[in-house]
């Protein structure tokens, strides 16, 4: 599998995509501030609508000039009760004048399901206290692309068939035990016993989600591969666990980057620290850098 070459900036992604090549990258899976209020540590979460959505159209403004015509765009929103339209709003303003919108997946962090008549529960989730409305359980990852006619390999996350008989059934299964997973997919966070500690960042998503972002567009090993929001590196972990060429990663918190690139060159699974903050005393700060290292099978 090929080495990846990792560039990982300090910066705002405007910024730093303008100083990228037009159409020189393949792939572009992140996710950005949901103006949801979110208490980020060098970003205000919380702008007005209009300023939310033009700030959003410039940035992607920006992907979409370092997208190549056949690259893929995956696009992973959240919302909340309280302002429950915002990745609506935002894809289609997209839409309307930047992106094609190709595919929409749902991200299931948890679910409940019966099965031979038991009830079984999986995933995990942030509890909702409320008389009106319920736990949100999922996110959206929407695939955006130039002309709509981006190919993908679909079975590349595929499943296998529960009935068998439709491996023979169907031309198109060419004798595989393969099957297309669809748009759902159920993809939940490790278990940790504390976020402060073990997973710095407000808002992250699982590296196994960008791993099928990766595998679904079409894995190749000079595959170039963005991420404007890069946060703690869930991203770049998955770009170098899929052997992508090459990636590239911005985001204004320092700290946050060099969790991301510590975690990168360990070639570790996903990125935990405990952040040690000395006096305000004049010190430079010390930080403690911790991972989780991938299970033995």
């Amino acid at each position: 599998m090929a080495q990846t070459i990792f560039d990982l900036k300090t910066m705002d992604c405007v910024e730093g995509m303008r100083q990228m090549p037009d159409a020189s990258v393949d792939l572009v899976v992140t996710s950005p501030p949901y103006n949801l209020g979110i208490k980020y540590r060098n970003y205000r979460d919380s702008r007005n609508s209009d300023e939310y959505l033009n700030w959003s159209a410039q940035w992607a403004g920006e992907v979409r000039r370092v997208l190549k015509d056949d690259g893929s765009f995956f696009l992973n929103l959240g919302a909340c009760p309280s302002n429950p339209l915002i990745p609506h709003e935002l894809i289609v303003r997209m839409k309307a004048s930047l992106f094609v919108l190709q595919n929409t997946f749902h991200w299931i962090k948890s679910i409940s399901i019966t099965k031979d008549g038991e009830l079984i529960s999986a995933g995990h989730f942030k509890p909702l206290q409320s008389d009106r409305f319920v736990t949100d359980c999922h996110e959206y990852v929407f695939h955006l692309t130039k002309t709509g006619k981006t190919c993908l390999n679909r079975r590349a996350i595929g499943v296998p068939y529960s009935d068998k008989s439709n491996i023979k059934r169907w031309a198109h299964t060419g004798g595989r035990d393969l099957r297309c997973r669809g748009n759902n997919w159920f993809i939940p966070y490790k278990t940790i016993v504390s976020r402060s500690k073990q997973r710095p960042h407000p808002a992250t998503f699982p590296t196994d989600l960008a791993v099928f972002c990766i595998k679904i567009h079409g894995y190749r090993s000079d595959l170039v591969m963005l991420d404007p929001f890069l946060g703690i590196g869930h991203s770049a972990l998955a770009a170098k666990q899929c052997g992508i060429g090459r990636f590239t990663g911005f985001d204004i918190d320092r700290e946050y980057v060099e969790v991301a690139r510590k975690a990168t060159l360990k070639g570790l699974t996903e990125p935990t620290v405990e952040l040690r903050r000395q006096s305000r005393e004049g010190k430079a700060s010390r930080d403690k850098l911790l991972f989780e290292m991938p299970k033995s099978d």
